[in-house]
C-alpha cells in the first residue's frame, strides 16, 4: 500500500527540526490538552502526535501510555495531508487500517477523529487526535471546540521555539562574552608585564612619579585581568562542575540516555541490537543541544530502517576539544544491507532516493537529506563508509 505524504515534505520536516523538540520530555507542557480533548469529545483516548521523518511521536496521550510508531502505520499520517479534520468512523472497515495492531489488538481501537497541527508557516507538524472502542457523533460545537485545543497545542509549540530561540541568543552573547574577555586578557597581560618592568627600572632611578603612575596602570589592569578571568571561568566553575541547563544543554551521558529511552523502542521492535557507548572521559562536559537530537535520531532510525532482526546497531559519541572549540563526533553503525557507492555519493549530494527498509517498512527519502541540510547548516561535516551485504558507517561532527 502506498503511504502519502505531502508535498512540501522535506520542508515540513525540516521546519518541525527548526523547534530542536526532545520527544521524551513534552508530556507536561500538553497534558491539560489531551486530558480536555478527551473530555470534549467524549473519548477514551486523545493524543498529540509529531510525525518526523521516520517516526510519529505521541507526545502527549490521556487514556493510554506514551508511545511512538512508525508513520506508515499512523492513521495521522494521513490527518497532515489536509487543512481539514480527518474522521474515520470504523476502523475495522477501512483497509488502511483494519490490520493495524491498535485495531486487532489492545486498545481495539473503531473511532478516529484528528486535526493537523499547523503552524504559523502552514507546515502540518502533525496532528491532534481522540480515539475510541466505540462509533462516536461529533457535534459541530464539538468538533469547533476541538480545532480550538489544536490551536493553543501550535501558540505553545510557538512559545517553546521563542523560548528555545531567547536562549540560544543568551548563550550566543555568552560565548561573545567568553571570546572578548579572551581576545582583551592578551594585551592586559603585556600591559602589567610592561609596567612590572616600568617600575623594576623605576625603582632604581628613583622616579617617584613615575612609578606611581604606573602603579595605577598595574592595579587597573589586574582588576580587568581578574574581571576577564571572571567571565571565561563563568564565575569560578569548573567544566565538570557547571550545572547543565536541560533546555540547551547535554552531555554525553544525557546524550547517551535520552537516545536510548527514544529509539530503543524501535531497535526492540525489530529485534535489533542497538548500543551506544561514549568517552567516559568527557563524558559530564556541557555541551549545545541545538538540533543534536534530530541529527542523532534521523540516523539511528536510518540504521534500525536498514538492518535485519538480529543485527546491530552501534554509535559512539566524543566530544573533542580544539583551539578552546568543542566538536561533537558521533558515528553511527549498523550491519545492515549496505551502500553502493552511488547511493553514497547521492546522500552525500543530497538527492538521496527512497527505499524500503528489511522488514518492508516504508521508504519515505527524507530522513537522510534532513541530516544533510541540518548538518551543513551547522557547518559540521558528514562521511560515509559502507560494504553492501556488511555495513554502513555514518559519521558526523558538529560544532557543539
Amino acid at each position: 500500500m502506498n503511504i502519502p505524504f505531502p508535498s512540501n515534505e522535506l520542508e515540513r520536516v525540516i521546519r518541525l527540526s527548526e523547534y530542536d523538540l526532545d520527544y521524551s520530555d513534552l508530556e507536561s507542557q500538553f497534558k491539560d490538552l489531551t486530558k480536555l480533548a478527551a473530555k470534549v469529545a467524549g473519548t477514551e483516548i486523545s493524543l498529540i502526535n509529531l510525525i518526523d521523518s521516520f517516526t510519529q511521536w505521541s507526545v502527549s496521550t490521556h487514556g493510554i501510555p506514551a508511545l511512538q510508531m512508525p508513520r506508515e502505520d499512523s492513521v495521522c499520517t494521513y490527518t497532515i495531508m489536509g487543512e481539514e479534520s480527518f474522521e474515520i468512523r470504523d476502523l475495522t472497515r477501512d483497509e488502511r487500517f483494519n490490520n493495524k495492531f491498535y485495531v486487532t489488538d489492545d486498545p481495539n481501537l473503531t473511532y478516529y477523529w484528528g486535526i493537523p497541527l499547523k503552524d504559523e508557516k502552514g507546515f502540518n507538524l502533525g496532528a491532534l487526535c481522540v480515539m475510541d472502542k466505540h462509533a462516536k457523533d461529533l457535534s459541530p460545537e464539538k468538533v469547533e471546540l476541538l480545532k480550538i485545543i489544536a490551536d493553543e497545542i501550535v501558540n505553545r509549540l510557538k512559545i517553546l521555539l521563542t523560548i528555545q530561540q531567547l536562549k540560544t541568543k543568551m548563550n550566543d552573547m555568552s560565548q561573545n562574552n567568553k571570546r572578548v574577555a579572551h581576545d582583551i586578557r592578551g594585551p592586559l597581560g603585556g600591559i602589567i608585564g610592561l609596567a612590572q618592568v616600568i617600575k623594576e627600572q623605576g625603582n632604581e632611578n628613583s622616579l617617584e612619579e613615575v612609578l606611581e603612575f604606573i602603579h595605577l596602570i598595574q592595579k587597573s589592569g589586574k582588576s580587568l585581568l581578574e574581571l576577564a578571568d571572571d567571565i571565561l571561568s563563568e564565575n569560578f566553575q569548573e567544566p565538570q562542575k557547571v550545572k547543565i541547563n536541560p533546555h540547551t544543554e547535554l552531555n554525553l551521558e544525557l546524550l547517551k540516555g535520552k537516545l536510548l529511552d527514544m529509539y530503543g523502542v524501535q531497535a526492540k521492535q525489530k529485534e535489533v541490537n542497538l548500543s551506544i557507548s561514549l568517552n567516559q572521559e568527557h563524558g559530564h562536559l556541557p555541551f549545545n543541544k541545538n538540533k543534536m537530537l534530530q541529527v542523532i535520531g534521523n540516523l539511528i532510525s536510518n540504521a534500525i530502517k536498514f538492518t535485519s532482526s538480529g543485527g546491530d546497531v552501534s554509535v559512539n559519541l566524543d566530544l573533542e576539544e580544539v583551539d578552546e572549540k568543542k566538536n561533537l563526533s558521533v558515528v553511527v553503525r549498523d550491519t545492515g544491507k549496505g551502500l553502493s557507492q552511488e547511493q553514497i555519493n547521492q546522500i552525500l549530494d543530497g538527492n538521496a532516493k527512497s527505499m524500503n527498509g528489511t522488514g518492508g517498512e516504508t521508504g519515505f527519502g527524507f530522513g537522510l537529506p534532513l541530516v544533510k541540510h541540518l548538518v551543513e547548516s551547522m557547518q559540521g561535516k558528514m562521511s560515509i563508509k559502507s560494504v553492501q551485504g556488511q555495513y554502513s558507517q555514518f559519521e558526523i561532527t558538529l560544532p557543539a
